[in-house]
């Protein structure tokens, strides 16, 4: 029973001190590329559902917007799976106000085709069409999504994957950088802070400029945002927020044309 006990005190410790570690980083990682700091960039969040930019985006997006990058969202869908759609819609505003983010700069679809559910397969040519369109009208010169797993599996967070890769693919000389949110095991997933020293020990294995390891320095910025969606506000996301690593870190991997 000692050993127990001595083996949450240990974890206890751990957590708090990587909570410090988030706390109190003297200078907070900057959102680069190729390797470098770069000057004010447009860039173009590409989600799947309001929440999930306060679910698994929430160091990025503080970090692109702390360090004075324009930041668009582009959601695919409004959330309708339950029949909650513009209840979903208007709680997006309110967690992206909380974020920081101009609400100017959130599009939100209601497409036919790209309706929220498992089961729903979204037309890859449709949204690679679409963010190509957003990419004119704002000139943006970085995409972020989901990595072919989407964190949680969900089949539209793959399908948006799909449709980034498309674009890639499609344009290959277009100046564009693509990062993805890189999904990581269950184990690491619900560890909280302490996956950030797992996050950069994993980032420092690459080449510079292949992975980025973001930091948020403001954790309960996101937990008040993802608090927005009240709908979606039950005791099992509360823990979500609470435990998952994603509130506290986030690793983009740099997508090859």
């Amino acid at each position: 029973m000692s050993w127990l006990l001595i083996a949450f005190s240990s974890l206890l410790v751990f957590w708090i001190a990587s909570l410090c570690k988030i706390f109190h980083a003297s200078n907070s990682p900057s959102f680069s590329g190729d390797g470098g700091a770069l000057g004010k960039r447009n860039v173009l969040l590409v989600i799947a559902h309001p929440d999930d930019e306060s679910m698994f985006f929430s160091p990025t997006i503080n970090c692109l917007i702390s360090n004075g990058h324009n930041l668009h969202i582009l959601c695919f869908s409004m959330g309708n799976a339950d029949g909650m759609g513009k209840i979903r819609l208007n709680e997006l505003y309110q967690a992206c106000a909380v974020l920081k983010v101009p609400l100017e700069q959130v599009k939100i679809l209601d497409h036919p085709d790209l309706q929220d559910g498992f089961g729903q397969v979204w037309n890859h040519n449709l949204l690679e069409m679409t963010i190509q369109e957003e990419i004119m009208s704002h000139d943006i010169d970085t995409i972020i999504s989901f990595d072919k797993y989407g964190v949680s599996g969900h089949c539209n967070h793959r399908d948006v994957h799909y449709g980034v890769h498309m674009l890639v693919n499609d344009t290959p000389k277009r100046n564009i950088e693509v990062w993805e949110l890189v999904s990581i095991n269950i184990l690491r997933k619900y560890s909280g802070p302490v996956d950030i020293w797992l996050s950069k020990m994993f980032a420092m294995q690459y080449p510079s400029g292949v992975m980025q390891c973001l930091l948020n320095e403001h954790p309960k910025r996101s937990f008040d945002a993802m608090a927005q969606h009240l709908s979606q506000w039950v005791w099992f996301r509360k823990l979500f927020v609470s435990f998952s690593s994603y509130t506290y870190v986030n690793t983009l991997r740099k997508v090859n044309k």
